[in-house]
């Protein structure tokens, strides 16, 4: 199980996070950015598997710059909510937030990023913009399209739901026929399809995502 920090980034804020250690020297770090629904369950749950694996995993809570200790499900209401909160937050101050992370984290060795839903997007937009990320692996960023002509300076995995309600299908395999640098799979699932306590969990997408995504972290990481 993990544990509950603060960290501090540049400008002074000061933030919540959860840090979750493996049982033995760390292979590297990752910084696991939360979905609308804050550093809850599933999030707090996806640190603890990538340290089961090896890493030293932090999710840093993005939300508390607008409202702390956010923690929601996944009504209708819920996804509302969180759709507000995420709509108050700046780029730049989540960007600030995750940089912190990866400082807390440096000691483990090469850092990476994983991030689902908003933390998706917010992931690729680290790729281009945060210096010192080893890799990055971004699972459907709902604004991912919306920035597509950044440039990552890491290498980068991508992964998309074939059938997400959220993320036009077409418009992403356009855009990566034409960026063939970009790592990227495409799930016969919707968006979410990782999350186990969500109506559009694909277990089989889900595992094959993950399977592809460790093999990512080993080759980068460690």
């Amino acid at each position: 199980m993990g544990t509950h920090i603060e960290l501090t980034a540049a400008d002074g804020h000061r933030f919540a996070a959860y840090r979750a250690d493996p049982a033995g020297k760390p292979r590297g770090a990752l910084v696991v950015v939360q979905e609308i629904f804050g550093v809850n369950t599933h999030i707090r749950g996806v640190a603890d598997a990538y340290a089961a694996d090896g890493y030293l995993a932090i999710a840093p809570a993005l939300f508390d710059r607008t409202e702390r200790g956010v923690e929601i499900g996944y009504s209708q209401p819920e996804i509302d909510r969180g759709r507000a909160i995420m709509q108050k937050l700046s780029m730049d101050d989540a960007l600030k937030d995750v940089a912190a992370a990866m400082k807390a984290v440096a000691a483990a060795g090469k850092t990476g990023i994983v991030g689902y839903c908003w933390g998706g997007t917010v992931a690729w937009v680290a790729a281009a913009k945060v210096d010192g990320l080893a890799c990055a692996a971004p699972y459907y960023g709902g604004g991912i399209l919306a920035q597509k002509d950044l440039r990552p300076r890491c290498p980068v995995l991508l992964h998309f739901g074939e059938t997400d309600h959220a993320i036009p299908i077409a418009e992403v395999r356009g855009w990566l026929a034409a960026r063939p640098e970009l790592a990227a799979h495409i799930y016969a699932a919707g968006h979410g399809f990782n999350c186990d306590q969500r109506g559009s969990y694909h277990a089989a997408s889900a595992q094959l995502a993950r399977s592809r995504t460790l093999e990512f972290f080993r080759k980068h990481l460690g």
